[in-house]
């Protein structure tokens, strides 16, 4: 039971969250539509909105204030660490002061890679999206070295040999094509360092630029390099989603 001091009506809970109005949010609960701590709400329920767990015709509504959920692009040369001992510049640069609360990045990306990062304050979904066993995707755009043979694809979906073990892509699509260049767009749900520059390689072309496009649900989408924007509730639903935390 949420303790009095800290209680508020669902709706109204509901309605902060941005889900819909107050009356929108009634006529949500009425038709029985939402669940509280894995039961069905009523009119009339209160909860703490720091710890209650609710969701919305299955997917999951945050209520917490304190919670954040960013999508950043890093930029290329930019360390991703929030707290680089050697100085160097790292993703505490781009956010600038805007966050009281600590963030934690999900996953990594190389120095030289660049692209989506999510961070969070929320250490039980990052550690759920980071663990292999969740199998959450990653989709990148890779410039190589070409021309590219149509049986590299083939390979990559089939699995290569490298020196910790297989890997293999879950899918593997040519872009474009310009001399000896070409971009081609891969998605795995591997999580070991460099593997998207280490697959290739192995195919015997190499990655010339790298950029993450997508984390699961997530897209890159236009966000300028070095740019950061809070996810949406339908978003931060989705990668509940994705690790399986739905009802």
């Amino acid at each position: 039971m949420p303790q009095a001091d800290t209680a508020e009506r669902l709706q109204k809970v509901l309605a902060a969250a941005g889900v819909g109005s107050r009356r929108a949010c009634e006529d949500l609960i009425f038709r029985r539509r939402v669940t509280v701590n894995g039961r069905v709400a009523k009119l009339g329920d209160k909860v703490d909105p720091a710890s209650a767990e609710i969701y919305v015709d299955g997917a999951r509504v945050i209520t917490n204030t304190k919670l954040v959920y960013v999508a950043l692009n890093k930029p290329r040369g930019v360390v991703a660490s929030l707290d680089d001992e050697k100085g160097r510049t790292e993703l505490a640069d781009f956010l600038q002061g805007n966050f009281e609360q600590r963030l934690f990045h999900v996953g990594r990306l190389d120095a030289d890679s660049e692209g989506l990062l999510l961070l969070t304050n929320d250490g039980a979904l990052a550690h759920k999206l980071m663990h292999p066993s969740y199998e959450v995707s990653k989709t990148y755009l890779a410039e190589v070295l070409g021309p590219l043979p149509r049986t590299v694809g083939r390979r990559l979906q089939a699995g290569v040999e490298l020196e910790d073990g297989p890997a293999k892509v879950d899918s593997f699509r040519l872009v474009d094509a310009i001399g000896k260049t070409a971009q081609v767009e891969i998605t795995l749900h591997e999580g070991r360092k460099h593997i998207v520059r280490r697959m290739m390689d192995e195919v015997g072309h190499p990655v010339t630029r790298l950029i993450r496009t997508a984390v699961g649900p997530i897209r890159l989408g236009d966000l300028r390099p070095g740019g950061f924007r809070h996810l949406s509730n339908a978003e931060v639903a989705a990668l509940f989603k994705a690790v399986g935390d739905e009802v």
